[in-house]
């Protein structure tokens, strides 16, 4: 018995010195995703490779060998743009590697991401109905949203497109204004600037900026679109052949984004990158991004 005794306190000593030290090699999971972030070493962030400035590939970059990004993912060397440069600094942030996931848009703001990527980077405007399933950062930047009409229209107003096809992306607030859906919309009043047209006809493409490619592409059954200011701007300086309306038509805030139904409780992640937003806003960070990307600085509330 004495030999018995001996032989399970020493296994029990094993055990609890293998624990301490993790296991020999696993360690104990993470209880938050912020510590599973640190743990892995990379944060994977969903964000739009055909959104530009924004976010888009970078032709010139090729992978790292040494990354830690998953084999499906984008790396900081194979995209560029503002909403890419937020993401870095918040990898910087923690001290990951930042990586990226390239879903559809619907996907992200339907919310259970099923834990296939941490957080968005991806222009999300803050919306009531985002909020359900969403739990947003504080506001990064700011931008109006526009109507842009194809050259060869003819229309210079917003009044002029009444009764005309448009595009938008799907799922976005551009689609949701269009249709007159305020519920979906999600904005206060104070936000909103303009009606829609009379008897619009909402053609839903899978991200708005494809809405100004297929015109460019020669595509006929929709004149309009209606974006972020800084795409069109993008558009009409990549040479595309389409014209601004003067207006917004409503603001955006925009921030990061973080899926209520995650596994892993997201609370201690979203107060560091609050905490970095707020410091990237006060120290000119966000402000010198926004003008390398958009030669303006719209890290400031409209009512400010």
């Amino acid at each position: 018995m004495k030999k018995l005794f001996t032989l399970a306190s020493l296994l029990v000593m094993m055990s609890l010195a293998l624990s301490a030290c993790g296991g020999g090699g696993g360690g104990a999971a993470a209880s938050d995703l912020l510590g599973a972030i640190q743990e892995r070493g990379y944060i994977l962030v969903s964000t739009d490779p055909n959104y530009a400035p924004q976010s888009f590939l970078n032709t010139d970059g090729s992978r790292p060998s040494d990354t830690k990004c998953p084999s499906d993912a984008l790396t900081t060397a194979e995209m560029q743009g503002f909403d890419v440069d937020v993401a870095i600094a918040i990898g910087d942030s923690l001290g990951v590697e930042t990586c990226f996931a390239t879903p559809s848009w619907d996907a992200i703001t339907a919310g259970s991401w099923a834990d296939k990527w941490d957080v968005s980077v991806g222009s999300m405007t803050i919306t009531t109905t985002r909020q359900q399933v969403l739990d947003f950062s504080v506001p990064y930047y700011y931008t109006p949203a526009v109507m842009a009409v194809a050259a060869s229209s003819g229309i210079d107003s917003l009044d002029g497109l009444a009764g005309q096809s448009v595009c938008a992306g799907a799922a976005t607030t551009y689609e949701a204004w269009l249709n007159n859906d305020m519920e979906g919309l999600g904005l206060p009043e104070s936000s909103i600037y303009a009606s829609v047209p009379e008897g619009v006809t909402v053609v839903p493409l899978e991200t708005d900026q494809e809405c100004a490619q297929a015109i460019a592409a020669g595509r006929t059954d929709f004149v309009a679109y209606v974006t972020s200011e800084t795409v069109v701007n993008a558009n009409i300086a990549e040479g595309m052949p389409v014209i601004k309306l003067d207006g917004a038509v409503y603001s955006e805030d925009l921030a990061a984004a973080f899926d209520k139904s995650s596994t892993l409780d997201t609370a201690s992640l979203r107060a560091k990158v609050d905490e970095l937003f707020k410091a990237m806003h006060e120290d000119g960070r966000l402000s010198e991004l926004s003008l390398k990307w958009f030669e303006v600085d719209l890290t400031v509330a409209p009512n400010q």
